[in-house]
């Protein structure tokens, strides 16, 4: 039996560092899977931040909730300037 009187430690494990890459390529199979325009659904939830755009299916929902719209937006600008700019020189 334990005693009460000590203090008991619990070590939390860090959550795994989610890669927005790895999300919007989930985000963009779930709703391909499902009949939906994953360009409008993305950009519709991006610009509003109703997750409904975004279909439940294959749990896309929560998992595009889990990063910061802006993140999204920082990896779509840094993925279009790196192929549409910087790949034209």
């Amino acid at each position: 039996m334990s005693n009460i009187h000590h203090t008991q430690f619990f070590k939390a494990l860090p959550e795994k560092q989610i890669e927005v890459e790895d999300v919007l390529e989930k985000v963009y199979t779930a709703l391909t899977e499902k009949g939906y325009n994953p360009i409008s659904q993305i950009v519709g939830y991006v610009l509003s931040g109703d997750p409904t755009y975004i279909t439940s299916h294959k749990s896309a929902r929560s998992l595009i909730m889990k990063v910061e719209r802006d993140e999204i937006l920082e990896e779509l600008m840094k993925y279009y300037i790196k192929e549409k700019i910087i790949g034209r020189r």
